[in-house]
């Protein structure tokens, strides 16, 4: 089973696995371990990854990157329609109202998913780990950022079903951070004491995000996170761009944007010089050449004016630090550390003003880019049956303020229905930086009827936050109430009747414990509310039955009636289609597969040509075909079907297969002819040495010997006189003698010659000496029995050997 860990970022990707030694990110076929988040779109087939990235420039219209903000979001959305003329591919709008890309693909204009376009490039992460680990991949754990809502969420979760993997969590990337650091730590409080609380601060490309944690043995839990979807360094970069844009504009009088390509080359630039003023402070150059109308291109810049140009960026550092610490009610003397992480975080402007804030320098223990990937590979190996791994739980946070209204007439109050009803799902954001699709979605609740008597009836909705982070509505069920006049019997009857209220009251009270309880104004209640007044009144029927058992009085039955649910969630995919896009990814991946055996088809037939042409004569028909098929390959059958590699092929071999094996006859013949004579010469010395009387053969039979002396010289006779023969002949025509023949020859020889001349000399018996030492005969050399265990017993820990336990993860 295979245990393995996503982070999708913005502009890169890493994959992490877990072995039994351990946790390992392991790298892609250019043996780099960061994967570029880019999907490039051909006129034959797809490049995902670096093969992808290389395209930014030359096919930057039909190449996708930075397509990770789409996820859940309304194509006529403002925040999608702003982002528009800042990109070089183009957006629109599918059949269902979220945000597509337009690419040309396969010569025609295609429009594909935000869902599709992720499920490619998970599908690209899911080889690189099956490469890896030598198995298929299908269980995963893949990271998000934590601001990411419902619709979000759930949109990744659709692109991991069309790429065919099976995600056991979605989890927030701060949260897979802390448990990357928390887990391998040997010192922390143990679960009564007091807390370790620590700083997660993650700026990446597109986002920034922090959290404090709360570490003791075993356990983490999330206090509070704070957020800045908008900062990364992608503003850097686009400060970066504008500089030389205008720069460029008054000193070659060149309108930058208005040309893509020159612009994707110049974010390009701009992003290695941000990569080298964090290493340096010195003035340093950014030269383009031919960047725009055959125009070479110079600038240079220094970090002082870098930092100045960002000033209003970097001052957005602050601001979500301390909304974390008012969330959580600490003080900055309550942190233990501040660890930082993400590629926008080895800046050294905002490492200051991270150590400003907090008074201590932040912590580079964990690695900035592989942190996350990491994480989610601990967590998937935690999930998974797998392996077994040291316990540590995880206590999550969820980032939005979640209510829920449904439509009920005001006589009807709050609890009791009279028929079918909508709940509406509504996040609330808590950041002014955040675009938040604020309806999560809808859910009907069915069948509801009223009472026999008429009245309302009561209803139970149960809510929960499930492991990805996702609201849904797992059950409703339909309180029915029975009255009958009838007399208590006796009051054992009442009793059971008492303990059986109890336990209701218990079960109700169980659930109203669960999150997500409470009232809201404006008619707006959490359904564990509903459920806590539906206790209150089963304890009033308890306190009525508190009465002489000689009285008559109304008995009260309750039954309980699942109610079915339709759910309406935003933008999630609908099963129909999402089979759709799974199909269609699978025949996407058939058509990139036949790149790899296409190039091997290529080369057996470029081999082939080389080889008929220069080492053995050949008929014009053949030599004909080679040479049109040499033009063919190197014009029209660049990129064909594979079928058409096939036909090539086999056509070829029908011609050329009998000079291919006179070839292979002219090579393997004077092998075959080196073994034949290695044999005489062995057997020809050995007659000699017989004939001279060495005392090593005098011991064999003459008969035999003049057999064996026969043998070696007709052999001898037939190769001298094939091997003139095959020297006189052309290659071009059939050999006299072929290697079967010549190996036949040698099996005989051997068969003949072999048992006569290492017959073994006869033993001589010698008298035995006794030895009065031992009266009893010969020591019995065996190992004393009773030491040796038992075939059971031997089978037994053999069988306990074999059985191995799930493998150990070292994390010490």
């Amino acid at each position: 089973m295979s245990v393995v860990g996503f982070d999708v970022g913005f502009l890169s990707c890493y994959v992490a696995v877990a072995r039994a030694g351990g946790i390992e990110t392991v790298a892609n076929e250019y043996s780099d371990r960061s994967t570029p988040a880019c999907v490039s779109f051909g006129p034959r087939n797809r490049s995902i990854g670096a093969a992808a990235k290389s395209q930014v420039v030359t096919n930057c219209k039909n190449t996708v990157q930075g397509f990770k903000r789409f996820h859940g979001q309304a194509f006529s959305d403002p925040f999608v329609q702003n982002l528009k003329s800042s990109l070089v591919y183009d957006l629109s709008q599918m059949p269902s109202g979220t945000t597509g890309i337009k690419v040309m693909y396969m010569e025609e204009e295609k429009v594909f998913s935000i869902e599709q376009i992720t499920a490619m490039l998970l599908s690209k992460l899911k080889e690189t780990a099956e490469s890896a680990l030598k198995k298929p991949v299908a269980d995963c754990v893949i990271s998000v950022p934590c601001f990411y809502t419902d619709a979000e969420r759930r949109s990744v979760i659709d692109a991991a079903q069309i790429a065919g993997l099976n995600c056991l969590r979605l989890m927030n990337e701060t949260t897979a951070v802390a448990l990357a650091y928390g887990i391998y730590k040997q010192d922390l409080p143990a679960p009564e004491e007091k807390p370790r609380t620590v700083v997660f601060v993650d700026i990446g490309h597109s986002g920034y995000q922090v959290s404090v944690c709360a570490f003791n043995k075993g356990k983490l839990k999330i206090l509070a996170t704070a957020f800045d979807p908008e900062m990364g360094g992608k503003d850097f970069d686009e400060r970066l761009v504008r500089h030389f844009c205008e720069e460029f504009a008054v000193k070659y009088k060149l309108d930058v944007r208005s040309k893509p390509r020159a612009l994707v080359r110049l974010y390009q630039e701009c992003e290695k010089l941000k990569k080298l003023m964090s290493a340096n402070s010195s003035d340093l150059p950014l030269n383009i050449e031919c960047f725009m109308n055959d125009i070479d291109v110079s600038g240079k810049l220094s970090r002082a004016q870098f930092e100045e140009m960002c000033a209003d960026v970097l001052a957005r550092v602050e601001p979500p630090l301390r909304s974390l610490m008012e969330q959580a009610h600490l003080k900055k003397d309550d942190i233990h550390a501040v660890e930082i992480v993400g590629g926008a975080s080895r800046m050294p402007a905002i490492k200051e003003r991270i150590s400003k804030f907090f008074g201590k320098e932040p912590s580079t223990t964990l690695n900035a880019d592989e942190a996350v990937a990491r994480g989610c590979a601990l967590q998937c190996a935690i999930l998974s049956p797998a392996f077994k791994v040291r316990e540590f739980s995880i206590t999550e946070v969820v980032p939005f303020p979640i209510s829920l209204k449904w439509n009920s007439a005001a006589e009807d109050g709050l609890r009791y229905k009279h028929g079918p009803y909508s709940l509406f799902v509504t996040i609330h954001s808590v950041c002014k930086n955040l675009h938040l699709n604020s309806h999560a979605g809808q859910y009907i609740i069915q069948k509801v009827v009223p009472q026999a008597s008429g009245e309302s009836s009561k209803v139970k909705v149960k809510v929960r936050v499930n492991i990805h982070g996702i609201f849904s509505v797992s059950s409703a069920s339909l309180v029915e109430v029975q009255k009958s006049e009838e007399e208590e019997e006796s009051m054992d009857t009442e009793q059971s009747t008492e303990k059986e209220n109890e336990s209701k009251m218990q079960v109700d009270q169980d659930e109203q414990k669960t999150p997500g309880t409470g009232e809201q104004e404006n008619g707006e209640k959490k359904a564990g509310t509903e459920e806590m007044e539906t206790s209150v009144e089963e304890g009033k029927q308890e306190k009525k039955s508190d009465q002489p058992p000689q009285a008559k009085k109304p008995k009260v039955k309750t039954k309980v009636l699942e109610l079915p649910i339709e759910n309406n969630p935003q933008w999630q995919l609908a099963n129909d289609m999402l089979n759709l896009f799974m199909e269609s990814e699978g025949k996407m991946i058939m058509q990139d597969k036949p790149k790899t055996p296409l190039a091997v088809i290529n080369s057996r037939l470029l081999g082939a040509y080389c080889f008929y042409k220069t080492v053995i004569p050949y008929t014009d028909a053949l030599s004909l075909k080679l040479d049109d098929t040499e033009v063919w390959l190197y014009e029209d059958g660049e990129d064909q079907p594979k079928q058409v590699y096939i036909d090539k092929l086999v056509e070829l071999k029908r011609l050329g297969q009998p000079i291919q094996e006179r070839y292979t006859e002219f090579e393997e013949r004077p092998k075959a002819f080196d073994e034949l004579g290695r044999l005489l010469q062995q057997y020809m010395k050995i007659v000699e040495a017989y004939k001279t009387k060495e005392e090593q053969y005098d011991h064999l039979d003459e008969a035999e010997v003049q057999k064996v002396d026969r043998m070696v010289n007709d052999v001898m006779i037939w190769m001298n006189s094939k091997m003139n023969q095959q020297s006189k002949q052309s290659l071009a025509v059939e050999p006299v003698v072929k290697t079967m023949e010549i190996q036949a020859k040698a099996q005989e020889l051997f068969s003949t010659c072999n048992p006569v001349v290492t017959k073994p000399k006869p033993k001589v018996d010698l008298p035995k000496e006794e030895n009065p030492s031992e009266p009893n005969g010969p020591v019995n050399t065996q190992e004393n029995p009773e030491a040796q265990p038992s075939g059971t017993e031997q089978a037994a820990a053999d069988s306990a050997d074999a059985a191995e336990a799930k493998p150990d993860m070292d994390l010490d």
